[in-house]
């Protein structure tokens, strides 16, 4: 197979496997949240992943395929690689704020919207426009996730309150699903700031990168902060080593994707974390779906095989 038609297509399991290693990686960290909080267990994932993505590079690097030798890092690369690490700190703090406000389910409602946040900034900051079919499978998985985000009571109670729907726990949850949009657009712009280097060197190197930003610059505020949590990452150093080097995996994954296609692609794919994490809440809980779930979950599906079938 050729390597054009080849890289076409890679990035669809390579997502998938990040969503899986993703959910694997937000079960450790929802371990770790009691003893170190929300935003300790963020820094884990960070912090004990940078020898796993240091290990990549290393490995990367002593394959024959790698004898181009480290990239060259310019300016715009560093600047591109900084706006989505700290984009993504930043939507994990408004996600929080959203959390404590009253009607949260709202804000996490308005969350989901990153698929489409990240179509409209890729087509304006890195000229990327998503083709129709693309933005139909947006608009269909879009609006499944934001159907399973709302419990069923929850939202039917919400549905009379219009107040709900602009008050500030809209405001963050929007601020928040911005937040991860222009993190995929900072990592795709870095990676597109090293057009010599192969999507795995791209790939790794901008994890390794980003994680060491994110280390500092989170380790740096909870040393100020909340130094318990620091503390609490060290005596929980098992499970935190479990999320780092899932966080890694799913990372490594994640920023290969966008060395290879568009923000928009890899951002919608990746709701498939949403329906692998429904399925393995359903199967330990040993729950039903109920009939609202079952069709977000299909409005999902059907707009994750629209973005996919457009490749093949």
């Amino acid at each position: 197979m050729p390597a054009a038609t080849f890289l076409t297509w890679a990035w669809i399991p390579i997502v998938v496997f990040a969503a899986l290693a993703q959910t694997a990686r937000n079960a450790a960290q929802r371990s770790l949240v009691a003893q170190a909080g929300t935003m300790g267990a963020t820094l884990a994932r960070f912090l004990y992943g940078l020898p796993f993505a240091a290990a990549w590079v290393l490995a990367l690097h002593a394959t024959p395929s790698a004898a181009v030798g480290i990239p060259y890092f310019t300016p715009n690369y560093f600047a591109w690689l900084m706006l989505g690490a700290v984009s993504q700190i930043a939507a994990t703090a408004f996600m929080l704020a959203a959390m404590k406000q009253r009607n949260f389910v709202v804000g996490v409602a308005f969350s989901k919207t990153d698929a489409v946040q990240v179509a409209l900034f890729g087509a304006l900051f890195l000229h990327e426009l998503p083709g129709w079919m693309t933005m139909l499978a947006i608009a269909l998985a879009t609006v499944g996730v934001i159907i399973l985000s709302l419990p069923q009571k929850a939202g039917a109670a919400l549905a009379g309150d219009a107040r709900a729907w602009t008050g500030r726990a809209a405001w963050y949850g929007l601020a928040s699903g911005a937040g991860f949009a222009f993190s995929a657009i900072g990592y795709r712009g870095a990676a597109l700031a090293l057009p010599d280097a192969t999507p795995w060197l791209a790939g790794a190197w901008g994890v390794l990168w980003a994680q060491a930003g994110q280390s500092l610059m989170l380790g740096g505020w909870l040393a100020w902060r909340d130094r318990a949590a620091l503390r609490a990452l060290v005596v929980a150093w098992r499970v935190s080593m479990v999320a780092g080097s899932m966080g890694a995996a799913a990372s490594i994954a994640w920023f290969t994707s966008f060395a290879l296609t568009s923000a928009a692609n890899v951002r919608t794919l990746g709701i498939v974390e949403v329906v692998f994490s429904l399925v393995v809440a359903h199967r330990f809980m040993k729950e039903r779906l109920t009939r609202g779930e079952k069709i977000g979950l299909g409005l999902v599906v059907l707009g994750l095989l629209v973005l996919c079938l457009q490749f093949n």
